[in-house]
């Protein structure tokens, strides 16, 4: 019997977590809210990893791989695949809300709550990327000014060449610890992903599963839609392995899905794509540049959420008007962080330029973190597999 239980992978274990903080949440809610500590502190130790990993892999990548005109054709094919799949999961969305009408039965209102919100376009500013200090952004973890920073700081290591071995030996020697200390993090993710759960459950009762169900249920079949429709297909046009794909990542899916937080899942993301057979300059490059370029399942919930909005509101929106809003939510979702809720600014954005009631806000947030937890493990899908789509099209074998 001891010998069965310390045979079950970190994936079972992790499900047993969630069980357990289901079960915490509704059978003692109030000893559930004292659990938050200790899913704190596990997304606090991954939080601690996602800075050097990032700056040292990419780093190591670039300047290892010793091609820079490689890494830019690398960059190009991403931002391609990444604008087709994020575009395709937007209007999956759009038609979903539109079959379904989940907000006729949620009537909302514009309230005061609307002008305690800010006003204004909230989304992606072209001079956000660059860092005006690396230390700055390695202490915020913004992953993209990251990548910015390392990508130049790894090609000026390569077009030096041999007086920067000793640079990027360290950022490789970096790597390789961070991933062994991701390892022992990983430890502690059963009760970090049961006590996230635990209080959420806790904090807004039961039914937090069940409050906005229609919403709920279109935002999860759309999710799985999305897998068949827009994901599946890049697993099959670039012929790669769908059972060692899946073996890969689905421990970094089922933490992003129960900790609603891409970050946490990334350390994870990056190390079994490369066991997978991913090259470490492009796990390096393609993962963390698609935390702000390629969140499929953000772009598929922001499509979804404003046009549950305008029917919750009794606002009949015509066919320009949802497509100008389509392209409103493609550019702007380019600034979404990978941490949970981040989603929620870029919505309020949106319905403030469409005058749509601000209070949709405050309505969804009331079942946003079973929303967040579907988006988040799309988008750690989604991510996983672009780097593996754009290995296969610089020809590498899976």
């Amino acid at each position: 019997m001891g010998g069965a239980v310390r045979r079950l992978s970190l994936t079972a274990w992790i499900f047993i977590g969630m069980a357990a903080g289901v079960a915490i949440g509704i059978g003692a809610p109030g000893f559930a809210l004292h659990l938050g500590t200790i899913s704190q502190i596990f997304l606090r130790l991954i939080r601690s990893i996602i800075a050097p990993l990032l700056f040292a892999t990419l780093v190591y990548g670039i300047a290892g791989s010793g091609d820079l005109k490689q890494m830019g054709r690398i960059g190009l094919k991403a931002i391609i695949y990444f604008e087709i799949v994020t575009t395709l999961a937007l209007f999956l969305g759009l038609g979903a809300v539109n079959l379904v009408r989940p907000g006729e039965g949620v009537p909302i209102a514009r309230t005061a709550a609307e002008a305690a919100l800010p006003g204004g376009q909230s989304g992606f500013k072209l001079e956000t990327v660059f860092p005006t200090s690396i230390f700055d952004a390695l202490a915020r973890n913004d992953a993209l000014e990251i990548v910015v920073f390392a990508f130049l700081f790894g090609a000026a290591c390569s077009a030096i060449g041999a007086k920067s071995e000793p640079v990027v030996k360290f950022c490789g020697s970096l790597a390789e610890v961070m991933f062994r200390f991701t390892k022992y993090v990983m430890y502690m993710a059963p009760f970090g992903v049961g006590a996230a759960i635990a209080v959420t459950i806790g904090s807004k009762g039961v039914t937090v599963l069940f409050g906005l169900g229609k919403v709920v249920l279109t935002m999860y079949t759309s999710a799985v839609l999305c897998v068949l429709i827009v994901l599946l297909p890049g697993l099959i046009i670039f012929r790669i392995p769908i059972g060692r794909f899946y073996r890969a990542v689905r421990e970094p899916f089922l933490i992003g899905f129960s900790t609603a937080s891409s970050e946490a899942a990334l350390p994870l993301a990056l190390e079994n794509m490369e066991q997978f057979g991913v090259p470490k300059h492009i796990v390096g490059f393609v993962i963390p540049t698609g935390y702000s370029f390629n969140l499929v399942g953000s772009a598929l919930y922001l499509s979804l959420a404003a046009i549950f909005v305008a029917q919750a509101g009794g606002m009949n929106l015509s066919a320009g008007e949802q497509l100008a809003m389509m392209l409103t939510l493609m550019l702007t979702s380019k600034g979404v962080a990978g941490v949970p809720r981040a989603a929620l600014v870029i919505l309020a954005g949106t319905l403030a330029t469409f005058h749509l009631p601000m209070e949709g806000v405050a309505v969804l947030l009331g079942v946003d973190a079973v929303l967040d937890m579907a988006r988040t493990s799309i988008n750690v899908l989604g991510n996983c597999l672009a780097s593996a789509v754009v290995a296969r099209w610089e020809g590498y074998k899976l």
